[in-house]
């Protein structure tokens, strides 16, 4: 026996199997109890969100023999028939393929005939707005009044391409996109009917990526059970099956953004593409992400308009302390414009590319939203003193005689291990991959009062990659790893952050990989 998909094989039996629209469903019923069906309807919404299964239902329920209440029976002769595809008094078109007037004039002769049995013929016309214009105006006179015994349904995703005439003519039923949860409940009622096993986050993405259509979710879930045949359906199985990216790599990312370290986000990207994702997808996901940051920023009770767990909502809050509102608005626009411009690419890995530029420098662009991000960069510039001033100043000779100033440390003060680590700093440093990369090219090697070495960041979301979740923790073993190859021995390592110039706070921490190329600090033999 051939295989039945899951959208197919679980369509609404009654209305209380309908979800997501229950103004909807509460109208018809309300009309199948009164007796009071209209001769028109017209069912408008979005791809997958019940529109055609309601239609089909609702078609049942006015034919049923033995109906129970206003739900069909399921069991008498019509609704086996209706349900087979058998019946006919329900005719089904697709106006997409069938859109002439050769095919309304077959309907308006065929509607002159009344029903050989049940009350109602149904004439379900799905994607309406496909009928050309003879097509509509052939409609209209059998549309607006027909027989006593036809009930016609259209269905349509597109009502705004549907003529005035044609609108006035029906009962208008807007279905809305099916929410997150009720797609969850819905899944988590026919996995145990398939026999098929799920963690609650593989089933909640699966929900979050149908974009709101229910037969999208079943579609998706029927791919990711036929790929992991036999096993529980974990997160991550969704995520390799849908060629979608894990939270994470967004997390990463977004840090190497903020810094403005191109190569690394480049490496980053290079890394998502090697493993098959999508980059639709990717960028996709990677909006709804910087979203939540958005949301988290600016929102008092996050937990009210982000769907997530309590340990990702957690960790949400934590890293949205690196981003400002003004730049995660810059990064969606930026996304957004993306996201049109993919659709249609050729070479979607240059435009992506492209877009992570912009985010890293913000002086690659002339919008408006770019100014404030440019004058927080120049104001880093002046803080740091890296910024050179556009006219040559000349300096007097006696400050160009001046020493530089002096700090001195004794040999005997710094280990064995923590001198080799310093003097082949740029070595550890090369021996890192991305993202750990960018994040050590922003710190220094020192040392500690109890002779560990001490790993002094320039910025306090550098230390945190290593610091804030649990998935980072490999990336401190691997640290650990490259520093104790560099000294010979193991190492003990802290992480500090180092004092910005101009602030009040913190330490400053010198700078041992200095010490062992002599520029500015002199090593003071004991006597």
């Amino acid at each position: 026996m051939s295989y039945t998909a899951l959208y197919r094989k679980f369509r609404p039996a009654k209305f209380a199997d309908v979800k997501g629209q229950d103004h909807i469903v509460t109208t018809l019923k309300n009309q199948i109890r009164s007796d009071k069906i209209q001769h028109a309807y017209l069912f408008c919404g979005t791809r997958g969100t019940g529109k055609t299964s309601v239609a089909k239902l609702f078609a049942k329920a006015i034919n049923c023999e033995h109906p129970n209440g206003s739900d069909p029976c399921m069991e008498c002769a019509m609704c086996k028939a209706i349900q087979n595809g058998t019946s006919m008094n329900v005719v089904e078109i697709d106006a997409a393929s069938n859109n002439g007037v050769d095919n309304i004039r077959q309907i308006i002769e065929e509607v002159s005939y009344p029903p050989t049995d049940g009350r109602f013929k149904v004439y379900i016309i799905d994607e309406v707005h496909m009928l050309s214009i003879g097509a509509f105006n052939a409609l209209l006179k059998t549309l607006e009044e027909p027989p006593s015994y036809v009930v016609f349904i259209l269905a349509t995703t597109e009502v705004h391409k549907l003529p005035v005439t044609i609108l006035s003519r029906c009962q208008r039923y807007d279905f809305k996109r099916i929410s997150v949860d009720d797609i969850v409940g819905r899944i988590n009622e026919l996995l145990p009917e398939e026999q098929i096993e799920a963690d609650e986050d593989a089933i909640r993405y699966i929900a979050r990526a149908a974009d709101g259509a229910l037969r999208d979710a079943l579609s998706l879930l029927d791919q990711c059970v036929a790929f992991n045949f036999g096993k529980r359906l974990t997160y991550e199985m969704v995520l390799d099956t849908l060629g979608a990216v894990n939270t994470g790599i967004f997390s990463d990312m977004l840090r190497m953004i903020i810094i403005g370290d191109v190569a690394g986000a480049i490496y980053m990207l290079e890394e998502v593409i090697m493993e098959g994702r999508d980059m639709s997808q990717f960028v996709t996901d990677f909006t709804w992400y910087i979203r939540n940051l958005l949301l988290a920023v600016t929102s008092d009770d996050v937990s009210s308009v982000v769907d997530m767990s309590k340990e990702n909502l957690a960790k949400l809050i934590t890293e949205s302390k690196q981003i400002t509102a003004d730049e995660a608005m810059r990064f969606i626009r930026i996304l957004s414009e993306l996201s049109n411009q993919i659709r249609y690419a050729s070479n979607k890995r240059v435009l992506v590319e492209l877009a992570i530029i912009k985010m890293c420098k913000p002086e690659t662009e002339s919008k408006d939203d770019t100014l404030i991000s440019r004058i927080r960069a120049l104001e880093k510039k002046f803080e740091d003193g890296d910024f050179a001033p556009a006219v040559r100043q000349e300096i007097p000779e006696k400050e160009q005689e001046r020493p530089k100033e002096e700090i001195k440390i004794r040999p005997e003060s710094v280990p064995d291990d923590i001198k080799r680590v310093a003097a082949n700093w740029s070595r550890v440093i090369g021996m890192t991959q991305y993202p750990q990369k960018g994040y050590l090219k922003n710190a220094i090697p020192s040392l500690g009062e109890n002779g560990e070495l001490i790993i002094a960041f320039e910025k306090n979301t550098d230390k945190v990659f290593y610091t804030d979740a649990d998935h980072h923790e490999e990336h401190f073993d691997e640290l650990k790893r490259i520093v104790s190859e560099a000294a010979g021995a193991e190492v003990r390592i802290r992480l500090e952050v180092n004092k910005q110039p101009g602030s009040g706070e913190g330490t400053a921490f010198p700078d041992l990989s200095r010490l062992f190329e002599g520029t500015g600090i002199i090593i003071e033999e004991e006597e």
